[in-house]
């Protein structure tokens, strides 16, 4: 008599109904249960068995035999997709899987190429080649290699600028995960601004009519979601998860929205929650302020970089330590990472960068630091380019560039410990001072001032993996550069909004003349008109004039940005920077990191730049006139 036990494994796995077929229901096992299947079993084993190979392998690669009896594990979706994707792949081999997915992976990037090439005129040809450059930018980036030419393609000069400031001291830093921005500054605020959308997402259209009011201005100016202030009063509790000293140095926010970290002076790295900015966990291993942070590309770990001169590594996920880092003799200022797990920093005085390779536990000591002649002619005078080392940004992950105090911006390549390229007084030479600033005499002798110094390096941005290279100082402007195509050299591209900024000076100066020449029409109907007093007009129109050119080269001067730049954040509009670049500036009237240079009409806020991208010609080829549609549509 066969029973359960006795009976084969063929026998004893339940077979699944078919998809026509109705579930059946379970009935309780007992006497008569059991009665009745030994009076059907000479009959199952009559029945002849079709054989199927995907049973036959389920047979072969399944567990225990009792453990397919209790019940079935497998969960199925309500439409049963997974389950017959299942079936599908299941005799697949190792290679067959690999090209399963390489083919899901090119559907997936030729759906992406198709939305953002609705217009194109070859189809095929054009779908080709943003495929294949796609596919090289992809494997590029997994390689840690730059592979964006971005520099000739957007419009540095033509950008539009807007400043917002808020009742606060110097900020320190920003840092951006769009579409928010979070700023700190040195009386202890960390601040949520919500950035606003391009004029053409703004006020989109629900309805086909045409409305018969005119659109409302676009928006601009960033809407402040919500901020968190340092508690002083908090400083002997142990248990306070925030920060306990007024100034806050350096901010950063993860990528995928979830923290925005921290670092202050008072020996503190806080987490805070990025959506209420509530503080989740301080760290307070640093036995000094904490100077700058850095995320790794794409994942939750961060670097931290201390004036007691360590590195620190840490796990967001875990919210715990990982190791530190040792090497630097001096305070660490700069730190910056991408996403290989590699960071470099600099070190102040030391004036070295250190690039830092973590998994093997080693790093690359690159030493700057040197001095050049002005010119022939004037041999006496020196330029000294032998300053701290106090920016850094990474290229790639074989190229990074510093900034140090005497101006000079320098590019990097870790197969070489002497620099590729040294550019001195990026942002040109202070203007000497005047004698009487310098002596307390009251005549005092020109030989007494001293030789003027190159405006330092304050903020260093790159794109990575791309050619473009920001840089700010207090000259007013941020500098763009670009590396050159042999990656041996950086080269100027202009100023940020420089274009722009003309023509605002233009518009101010036409509405200057429209009011003193309606000034001067009602004067000359009230006072009677003489040859003498003509020419006395016409010397007092030239004396205007004078003063007006005047005044126009002193705001060029000046510049577009009041104060000294402490750091710039950046972020691209739309997919891979479709619609351009924005650029966040934070600017102040003091340094960072410290109150030796002050600047009285310098401003405590932030300017925001849009950057386009460059307008086609209409002379080119059908792929650029495609492209060029494709702008005038957006």
């Amino acid at each position: 008599m066969s029973s359960f036990f006795t009976a084969p494994a063929g026998e004893k796995k339940r077979k699944r109904a078919s998809a026509n077929e109705a579930p059946q229901k379970r009935v309780a096992t007992g006497k008569s249960t059991a009665k009745s299947s030994s009076a059907k079993a000479p009959a199952a084993k009559s029945r002849p068995a079709a054989p199927k190979k995907a049973v036959e392998r389920d047979e072969s690669i399944s567990g225990s035999d009792i453990d397919s009896d209790d019940g079935d594990h497998h969960i199925e979706r309500e439409d049963g997709s997974e389950g017959e994707e299942e079936s599908d792949h299941e005799g697949e081999t190792a290679a067959e899987k690999r090209l399963r997915l390489a083919q899901r992976y090119l559907d997936k990037a030729r759906q992406e190429v198709e939305l953002e090439d609705e217009y194109a005129f070859d189809a095929e040809q054009i779908d080709r080649d943003l495929l294949a450059e796609r596919l090289q930018e992809d494997v590029a980036e997994a390689k840690g290699k730059v592979y964006r030419q971005l520099a000739s393609k957007l419009d540095f000069d033509g950008a539009a600028h807007t400043q917002f400031r808020w009742n606060s001291g110097t900020v320190t830093s920003v840092s951006v995960c769009a579409p928010y921005a979070y700023t700190t500054t040195k009386d202890g605020y960390l601040t949520k601004w919500k950035l606003q959308d391009l004029p053409k997402n703004q006020w989109p259209q629900t309805t086909k009519k045409k409305p018969k009011k005119p659109p409302a201005p676009p928006k601009k100016k960033p809407e402040r979601v919500c901020f968190n202030r340092a508690n002083p009063t908090k400083a002997k509790d142990k248990t306070y998860q925030g920060h306990t000293n007024a100034a806050i140095l350096t901010v950063k926010a993860s990528s995928d929205g979830k923290f925005v970290v921290t670092g202050g002076a008072d020996k503190r790295m806080v987490v805070h929650d990025a959506e209420t900015l509530k503080p989740i966990r301080a760290f307070t291993q640093h036995r000094d302020a904490v100077t700058s942070l850095a995320f790794r590309r794409g994942t939750n770990q961060i670097f931290s970089a201390s004036k007691d001169r360590t590195v620190k590594v840490w796990s967001l996920d875990e919210l715990a330590y990982v190791e530190t880092l040792f090497g630097h003799q001096d305070e660490i200022p700069d730190i910056d990472a991408l996403a290989g797990e590699r960071c470099v920093s600099v070190g102040a005085r030391d004036r070295t960068a250190r690039y830092w390779k973590v998994p093997e536990e080693s790093q690359l000591v690159f030493r700057g630091g040197v001095s050049e002649k002005k010119s022939r002619k004037n041999r006496d005078q020196e330029v000294n380019h032998d300053g701290t080392m106090d920016q850094v940004a990474m290229i790639d992950d074989e190229l990074f560039v510093t900034g140090d105090s005497a101006g000079t911006l320098a590019l990097w390549g870790i197969n070489r410990k002497k620099a590729l390229f040294t550019q001195p007084c990026a942002h040109g030479i202070d203007p000497p001072l005047k004698p009487t600033e310098v002596s307390a005499d009251a005549e005092p002798d020109e030989s007494v001032v001293p030789t003027p110094q190159p405006r330092a390096i304050t903020a260093l941005r790159t794109i990575p993996y791309s050619d473009v290279i920001l840089s700010g100082s207090w000259d007013g402007f941020v500098r763009v550069w670009r590396l050159s195509e042999d990656k041996k050299k950086i080269l100027p591209v202009g100023v940020l909004g420089s274009s722009t900024a003309l023509q605002q000076l233009d518009q101010a100066e036409a509405q200057k003349q429209k009011e003193e020449a309606k000034q001067k029409a009602k004067e000359e109907k009230k006072e009677s008109a003489t040859a003498s007093s003509g020419e006395e007009q016409a010397d007092d129109e030239a004396s205007v004039d004078g003063s007006q050119d005047n005044n126009k080269k002193k705001k060029q001067e000046s510049g577009l940005i009041r104060g000294i730049i402490n750091d710039i954040a950046i972020f691209e509009r739309g997919d891979r920077g479709r619609d351009g670049i924005c650029i966040v500036v934070a600017t102040g009237k003091e340094m960072r990191l410290g109150r030796w240079k002050y600047m009285k009409e310098g401003r405590n806020g932030a300017t925001i730049f849009e950057v386009p991208k460059v307008a086609r010609r209409a002379g080119a080829g059908k792929g650029e006139e495609s492209d060029e549609e494709e702008e005038e549509d957006a």
